[in-house]
C-alpha cells in the first residue's frame, strides 16, 4: 500500500479474500485521479514489489487506456483504477463480506 500512497492514491484498500476464493489471497484496490496518476501508482507498486521481493507481475493488463490497470502477482492481485471506473465496478461492494484493511495514510 505504501507504493500507492506514495503516488497519492485515492482510498487504497486491501481485501482479504482467503475465505472466498482459492485462486488468490488478497485484492489491493487503489485509484488515481487521471490516467497519468493511475500509471504512476501502478509503476510505483511494481517498483516496490520488485525491490522487496525480486518479483515481477505474472500478468499485467490495462496500460493502454489506464482506466484500470491490473497487476497479477499470483496470491495478490493489484487493481489501480481511475476514480470513475472504480466507482462503476465497485469491487469493494462486490466483495463486501471480505475483511477490509485501509491505508493508515488515508484514515
Amino acid at each position: 500500500m505504501d507504493g500507492a500512497d506514495e503516488k497519492m492514491s485515492v482510498d487504497t484498500v486491501v481485501l482479504d479474500m482467503r475465505d472466498f476464493v482459492d485462486s488468490f489471497d488478497a485484492l489491493v484496490i487503489a485509484a488515481g485521479r487521471n490516467d497519468r496518476q493511475v500509471r504512476a501508482i501502478a509503476e510505483e507498486v511494481e517498483r516496490r514489489i520488485r525491490l522487496a521481493t525480486s518479483l515481477n507481475p505474472m500478468r499485467v493488463e490495462g496500460w493502454g487506456s489506464a482506466q484500470w490497470i491490473a497487476l497479477d502477482y499470483g496470491d495478490v492481485i493489484v487493481h489501480v483504477f481511475d476514480e470513475e471506473t472504480r466507482e462503476y465496478y465497485d469491487l469493494e461492494h462486490l466483495w463486501s463480506a471480505a475483511p477490509t484493511f485501509r491505508s493508515a495514510a488515508q484514515r
